[in-house]
């Protein structure tokens, strides 16, 4: 199998390795050079898929295409291409056009009554705005009062492009599922472990949710992949607030961080499954194995300082290489080469249990700290933004 992923950044990391780890081949494509994922793929082409003439001579051994941005103007051309080829596309574009707008998100989950935060003006400080059309942390600001909005300064804010609900505080959950003609999979439910500015540093599992709330947060995400009528994937991104879940967002395309950490854990690859749907056009409920722990976790090194954070710094140390049994990690996604003072990684550590995983992964962090003398190790969280 061949794939051609179009996007050399987060997605098209997670796109790479898991078509990798599938045994299938991968084509990637990018604008732009030395992006992440052209460090492991197998053959990579700079171009701008919108060049149609040169993107159908790229296309034309291609079995499947895997979106892996968030430029609309580049799905519909690959959307188009697509069409004209005859190549599928794992990309559902109905039901991304509603994901990828907070606004229209929230009719739907307004529709089938899916809970999420209250609407600003229904609720009292601390609030968050986020723009209607980004995803993950991207643009997300929280105000704790008038004063603060005011010396922000946010242009029209309120206005069509944002939206403002009430910032909810609690452990984030997220969820896959896929499916197609109406029958769903919901995948694996892990815990999403955030920086100080709310991106995400830290992916566990399996969950700390009780099975009742994982349960319940299965039940929602099939639901709204329903009545979507979702052909592919979707992921569903909650938070636990006084005993209830409350839905923070939905992406139907294939999200970061959570597919590799569930196939560490399950052995579900989430990237072979949509070969199924889009190519095979059979889509049967795998058989799951029991989970095991993983911890999937981001770092950058520099001069005597260690920092975990969130995912979008792995976009600024060039091209990745996958290296196993990385200072004792099972496996990195990383910028590092021997000699190198400032590098980047992605590690995973895992266990038969997540305890197990969290004590390899401590493990992983002194040798580190060791090897590279580090003096200052920095693990941020949410709170201490504030």
């Amino acid at each position: 199998m061949l794939a051609a992923v179009v996007g050399g950044k987060l997605q098209g990391v997670e796109a790479t390795y898991l078509a990798q780890k599938a045994g299938w081949e991968v084509l990637l494509i990018d604008k732009k050079a030395d992006v992440p994922a052209s460090g492991f793929c197998n053959t990579f082409i700079q171009i701008d898929v919108r060049e149609k003439e040169v993107l159908q001579q790229i296309l034309e051994e291609v079995d499947i295409i895997i979106p892996a941005l968030e430029n609309d103007d580049a799905i519909h051309a690959l959307a188009q291409e697509a069409n004209n080829a005859g190549i599928p596309i794992a990309l559902d574009l109905d039901a991304y056009r509603v994901s990828s707008s907070k606004i229209e998100s929230n009719r739907v989950f307004s529709q089938i009554g899916v809970p999420v935060p209250k609407p600003w003006r229904e609720c009292g400080f601390p609030i968050v705005a986020k723009p209607s059309e980004s995803s993950g942390s991207e643009g997300v600001h929280v105000f704790g009062s008038e004063d603060e909005i005011k010396a922000f300064g946010m242009p029209d804010f309120g206005g069509a492009s944002w939206v403002i609900q009430e910032f909810v505080q609690g452990p984030s959950y997220s969820l896959e599922v896929l499916g197609m003609d109406g029958k769903y999979f919901p995948l694996q439910v892990t815990d999403l472990h955030m920086d100080a500015h709310y991106d995400c540093k830290r992916v566990t599992a399996p969950t700390g949710l009780t099975p009742e709330l994982s349960g319940i947060f299965e039940r929602i995400s099939v639901n709204i992949a329903r009545t979507l009528h979702l052909k592919g994937i979707m992921d569903v991104e909650v938070i636990l607030n006084d005993g209830l879940l409350k839905v923070l967002e939905i992406d139907a395309r294939l999200p970061s961080q959570t597919p590799t950490t569930v196939f560490w854990s399950t052995g579900l690859n989430i990237v072979e499954m949509l070969g199924k749907i889009f190519v095979s056009h059979d889509f049967l409920l795998p058989e799951v194995k029991k989970a095991t722990g993983v911890v999937y976790e981001h770092i950058a090194v520099s001069s005597g300082l260690l920092e975990i954070a969130g995912e979008h710094m792995m976009t600024g140390g060039g091209p990745l290489q996958v290296v196993p049994d990385f200072f004792g990690a099972d496996e990195a996604i990383t910028s590092y080469t021997e000699g190198r003072d400032h590098w980047l990684a992605t590690l995973i550590a895992a266990g038969s249990e997540l305890s197990e995983a969290q004590e390899k992964m401590k493990a992983v962090i002194e040798t580190i700290r060791k090897r590279f003398r580090i003096v200052r190790a920095v693990d941020s969280t949410p709170d201490a933004a504030r």
